[in-house]
């Protein structure tokens, strides 16, 4: 995984630090939409679906400061809209950056290449750049030409620069597994940290109702991209999520783990939903009933996610929250996914649990591994800001 130290450092001991307080319901990413307005309208996008009035709209710095000191999770994603459009994203970030929080400024990289000097490299900055597949496939979902070697060109003048650099990469059913594998190899040329890959979420709103995935094609999908991946390929992802979305390890949902804040206040439920805003984070996370989202709640909105807002907390809860987890992660990082099973073998879904800490035995046997929240600021500070490369493939 391409991931500074000083970052899972971060996670892992935010995560045991609340477990140890008892806490079961935590942020682990604040979504933080600042506005809505897009440079692009993509056939796939149920998000930019807004009045005029509403698009021309923008959080202020402030607002946006106060969102992320009243939610406390250490990673604060910046998606839209094309958050490059914000007339003040160079002081939302700046003012993040201070606050010590791990930012994903999401982006389309249309405006990347011309607005780089407003930017100062940081451990703590990492432009997320959006790319649907190769050049055809891209420009397809972007539903523009040319835009794919837009954005690989502001990708490689911001490596250059010494900029922290990953993709975001959302999959449908007309994706081809080999096309997919060859597009993680110029991703891996273009020279990424690392790459998110996931399955798209229907958004009732979004023009092209056609191609969203159902949960046993996007096992189908992953299961064919994933098999035995190569080991020069980074991913900017937990192990235990990747191995849920080729079918290898059963998570439930955690609708709480990626709270969302925009123009109209907390949205309720989680960043893919949109039924009712709270004036506060704690109204959002007391009033909301959480047990009717996810797919065990057999809400029909939750039935083919599998996205990764809502299961990678699940996936870095298990890894630093469970021994079985921790286990798996640490077995798939060192030997690699192996090959994938086939569809037919795939296990069918299941009630999995989101589960606490199973034992006071394991979260010593944790703690001893991972720094707990109360020593973390030290560790944090003294922890190299380099990329820690773990390979996830025994494959040459």
């Amino acid at each position: 995984m391409g991931v500074p130290v000083s970052q899972m450092w971060t996670v892992a001991s935010y995560v045991l630090g609340q477990k140890l307080r008892g806490n079961q319901r935590y942020p682990l990413v604040l979504m933080l939409e600042p506005l809505f307005r897009c440079n692009l309208a993509c056939a796939g996008c149920g998000k930019i679906q807004h009045p005029t009035d509403v698009l021309k709209r923008n959080l202020a710095p402030e607002e946006c400061f106060q969102a992320v000191e009243e939610c406390g999770a250490p990673m604060v994603s910046i998606p839209g809209g094309e958050p490059l459009l914000h007339p003040q994203i160079h002081e939302i970030v700046e003012g993040l950056i201070q606050r010590k929080k791990y930012i994903y400024l999401c982006t389309n990289a249309i405006l990347l290449e011309e607005q780089l000097d407003r930017f100062t490299p940081s451990k703590y900055l990492t432009f997320s750049v959006h790319l649907d597949g190769l050049r055809e496939e891209h420009d397809r979902a972007v539903c523009r030409d040319g835009i794919y070697e837009v954005a690989v060109r502001a990708i490689r003048k911001a490596v250059d620069k010494g900029f922290r650099v990953t993709t975001n990469t959302t999959l449908f059913n007309d994706a081809d597994p080999e096309t997919c594998r060859r597009f993680f190899d110029e991703l891996m040329e273009v020279g990424v940290e690392g790459m998110m890959v996931s399955p798209g979420y229907p958004y009732e709103k979004a023009p092209d109702q056609e191609h969203f995935l159902h949960r046993n094609e996007t096992l189908r999908l992953f299961s064919k991209i994933l098999d035995r991946p190569k080991r020069s390929w980074r991913f900017n992802q937990s192990p235990l999520f990747l191995e849920f979305l080729r079918g290898r390890f059963d998570l439930e949902c955690t609708p709480w783990g990626n709270p969302t804040y925009n123009l109209f206040g907390w949205q309720k439920p989680c960043y893919l939903l949109q039924e009712g805003y709270c004036a506060s984070f704690r109204e959002l996370m007391e009033t909301t009933d959480w047990d009717s989202y996810g797919r065990c709640s057999g809400n029909p909105k939750c039935t083919d996610c599998m996205v990764h807002s809502g299961y990678e907390p699940s996936a870095v809860a298990q890894t630093f929250g469970s021994l079985k987890g921790f286990l798996r992660t640490a077995r798939v990082t060192m030997f690699g996914f192996g090959t994938s099973r086939s569809h037919a073998e795939l296990p069918p879904a299941s009630k999995a649990a989101q589960t606490p800490m199973q034992s006071d035995t394991a979260l010593v046997q944790l703690q001893e591994l991972i720094p707990t929240a109360a020593s973390s600021d030290e560790n944090l500070e003294a922890a190299p800001a380099s990329t820690s490369e773990v390979e996830l493939s025994g494959r040459s």
